[in-house]
């Protein structure tokens, strides 16, 4: 496949969350000079006609469809019909439009939550359909399915060179360090940080700790994003990660570490788990060239700066701060 022509019409979706705002930052450095983005209320894409009148007057060349409603498991287990609706609806529209106006180029990010609960580790693309899902979050899995499914029907009807990504859990700056709507990370960062700031003895953190997760920083994806529309083009998703995983409670000493917490560690046994192990078969990826470059600690240590950078900030501003 040839590189991207860099003067084309490139349009971001969801260019203020935490993986479109990696992706329009590495593109720009990647010397694209025709980025189109909009923000959710100048254009809402679970409205499908406001989303075809942006695909007419745009014309997008190239589009990277990272939009979503995103959370962590609290947000996504009481949330269930938001997060299926909302994406699908999303999806929906975006695919659509794209494939009507004749976009060239399409990257379609789902998630690695899309793959059975009990999936056999690590997780390889073709255990997508094989099993049930995780219960927490599978409204939402369900919809990013649908978009992966969506993507391989558009190349059987049409011939369009459109391909998925599946990510593993991310991280960086940016992220969403909301208590209740937060991934683990983030979530983890902000308690401990808050900790640290009041002398509080212990921090509780959901779960036993002893599930597994994957963290791949935002600004490899971004890049992995770029490599996939360059070098891949067939219906199979593929998957996003660094091939190697932690326990809970390992994040959670790490991330207190780097913030400087010295206090306990408490693990509420009551709180779900989740899936006990998500680690991605990233082999497809490595053959097209790609390796994350970004070690965990590292990349902690960067979204942590940014963290403290993002509250001092508001605070200038007369935003009240968490921490």
């Amino acid at each position: 496949m040839a590189s991207l022509d860099r003067a084309a019409r490139t349009y971001v979706a969801g260019h203020n969350g935490l993986v479109g705002g990696a992706v329009l930052r590495h593109l720009r450095s990647e010397g694209f000079t025709d980025l189109v983005t909009r923000t959710s209320r100048e254009l809402d894409l679970r409205d499908r006609e406001a989303v075809d009148r942006f695909f007419d007057s745009e014309r997008p060349a190239v589009v990277v469809l990272a939009a979503a409603r995103v959370g962590g498991i609290l947000a996504n287990s009481t949330r269930p019909a938001e997060f299926l609706s909302d994406n699908l609806r999303i999806q929906v529209n975006v695919l659509d439009a794209a494939a009507r106006v004749g976009v060239e180029r399409l990257l379609f990010l789902g998630s690695s939550c899309i793959y059975p609960k009990y999936a056999e580790q690590p997780i390889r693309e073709d255990a997508l359909l094989t099993g049930a899902l995780e219960p927490t979050n599978d409204a939402y899995a369900i919809a990013k399915i649908a978009g992966v499914l969506h993507v391989q029907a558009l190349r059987r009807q049409y011939g369009l060179p459109y391909v998925s990504a599946m990510p593993t859990n991310l991280y960086g700056p940016g992220d969403n360090f909301d208590p209740v709507g937060s991934h683990v990370l983030p979530g983890l960062m902000r308690r401990f940080s808050e900790a640290a700031r009041d002398g509080a003895p212990s921090v509780v953190v959901w779960g036993s700790g002893t599930p597994r997760r994957e963290f791949l920083h935002v600004d490899d994806l971004a890049r992995a994003c770029l490599h996939l529309l360059e070098h891949y083009d067939a219906p199979e998703p593929v998957n996003v990660g660094v091939g190697t995983d932690v326990s809970i409670a390992e994040l959670a000493r790490l991330v207190a570490d780097v913030v400087g917490y010295q206090g306990a560690i408490e693990f509420d046994r009551s709180k779900p788990d989740g899936t006990p192990r998500k680690l991605l078969d990233v082999s497809r990826l490595h053959a097209l060239g790609w390796e994350a470059r970004i070690p965990l600690r590292e990349g902690i240590e960067e979204t942590y700066r940014w963290f403290r950078a993002s509250l001092a900030e508001g605070a200038a501003r007369g935003i009240p701060t968490p921490a």
